[in-house]
């Protein structure tokens, strides 16, 4: 069957949008840019725009000071995108888990009025894909009144739950634009590939793995070329993946649930991974409330659930969204896989930092900052790695679990926290 397809400008695709009107806007590596700086064209007439989404990359012109009366952005995470704007107060961030954002819009909660999603080319069948973000955009534009697509040929098209009709969209813009892309393998220092060994030796065979983002996922990655029939169930992905499945250590042949397919929800790297992802059927993108549901995960044995960490206490306390007051990311998945991994048959939950950061102040610390979030609870706490070695701090008792956090902390920390441990707890002398 041969179809034909109306494009419209993006001027006339946004006349749907009234002010007061809530918006959903595709993130991560399917960021529309475009229709974000040609949605800032209508400040003029537009008053009291909410906008919400999770990661976006790139600039997105809405967050500048000049468009606060004409939208206000209500971020589920913290991006580099509106860092700036949520800590200056020109911003909100609402804490949610990953899972339970497509509730908010499921429950009308959240009532979604437009979708804005950046999509592939129509397929002879004429269904478009989300690309390398389904994450949340599946319940964005199942609850929205009005779905605009912006189809650009960059885009790959993926396989699972991103399959949208172009019959559901109000209206189609036709605009080539190249994705945002990160190489966090580029960013992997000695410290963080020393994590990876120490992680890696916790892994067995068999095992599904779920990583986080950042360097050192991937680090943990480059550490698993001897590992054999593993497989991948995982909130994100990005390049470090690639080699593994050619090498046949990733593929997915011991998991009970999607046996032979790598389940992720979306993908964040380099052009080489978006073009691996593209049409490729041993990937399926699903919807997130899927992806990262406790009770799913768990049914897969060996579940390794690597996250990282801004700071973790000596009583076992993740913050992983903001350094004291400062908001700089999300909860995001982690809590999800924590809990699914530790409910997983021989699963692992596993935090892995470097025991500093990049300035030289320490990651283990007596107590969290003043303001800092809470993500993953000291009931929640399993393993957390250092580039110093293992703590295993499942129950432990508050005494026991400073010491084995001091033993993986930075040496010249280990003084200051010995000294802290025995004023709070009288243990060391």
């Amino acid at each position: 069957m041969i179809h034909s397809y109306q494009y419209v400008s993006a001027e006339e695709a946004l006349s749907v949008v009234q002010s007061g009107h809530r918006i959903y806007i595709h993130g991560s590596a399917c960021t529309p840019l475009f229709m974000f700086r040609k949605l800032a064209e209508q400040s003029d007439r537009l008053k009291d725009v909410e906008l919400v989404f999770i990661t976006v990359q790139g600039d997105i012109e809405v967050d500048k000071p000049k468009y606060k009366d004409s939208f206000h952005i209500n971020c589920m995470f913290v991006s580099n995108s509106v860092r700036v704007a949520v800590n200056e107060g020109r911003a909100d961030f609402i804490p949610v888990f990953l899972s339970e954002i497509p509730v908010l819009f499921n429950k009308k909660i959240l009532t979604i009025d437009v979708a804005i999603v950046q999509v592939s080319p129509p397929d002879a069948h004429g269904y478009c894909s989300l690309g390398l973000s389904v994450d949340i955009a599946r319940s964005a534009v199942n609850n929205a009144k009005y779905i605009i697509a912006q189809v650009n040929p960059q885009i790959p098209r993926t396989h699972g739950d991103g399959m949208i009709h172009t019959d559901r969209f109000t209206a189609m813009v036709w605009h080539d634009e190249v994705l945002p892309e990160i190489d966090y393998g580029a960013k992997t220092g000695a410290a963080e590939l020393q994590i990876g060994k120490n992680v890696a030796e916790l892994i067995d065979d068999g095992s599904t793995l779920q990583l986080g983002i950042g360097t050192i996922p991937d680090a943990v990655l480059k550490s698993l070329y001897s590992h054999k029939n593993l497989g991948l169930h995982t909130e994100m992905c990005s390049d470090g993946v690639i080699d593994l499945f050619e090498k046949d250590v990733i593929n997915n042949s011991k998991k009970k649930i999607h046996p032979n397919k790598s389940v992720t929800s979306f993908a964040i790297g380099t052009r080489k991974l978006y073009d691996y992802l593209n049409d490729n059927p041993a990937f399926v993108f699903l919807d997130i409330n899927y992806v990262n549901d406790p009770h799913v995960i768990r049914r897969n044995p060996k579940v390794m659930a690597i996250n990282s960490a801004i700071e973790v206490d000596i009583t076992g306390q993740v913050c992983a969204d903001s350094i004291g007051k400062y908001q700089y990311s999300g909860i995001g998945g982690q809590m999800d896989f924590m809990r699914g991994a530790a409910l997983s048959e021989g699963g692992k939950p596993m935090i892995a930092l470097t025991s500093r950061t990049s300035k030289g102040f320490p990651r283990i610390v007596p107590h969290l900052k003043q303001g800092a979030g809470v993500v993953t609870t000291r009931g929640h706490i399993h393993y957390v790695i250092t580039e110093y070695g293992v703590a295993y701090l499942y129950g432990k008792n508050f005494r026991q679990r400073a010491k084995l956090l001091i033993d993986i902390a930075h040496p010249d920390d280990r003084e200051m926290l010995t000294k802290e441990c025995f004023e709070r707890f009288k243990i060391f002398g």
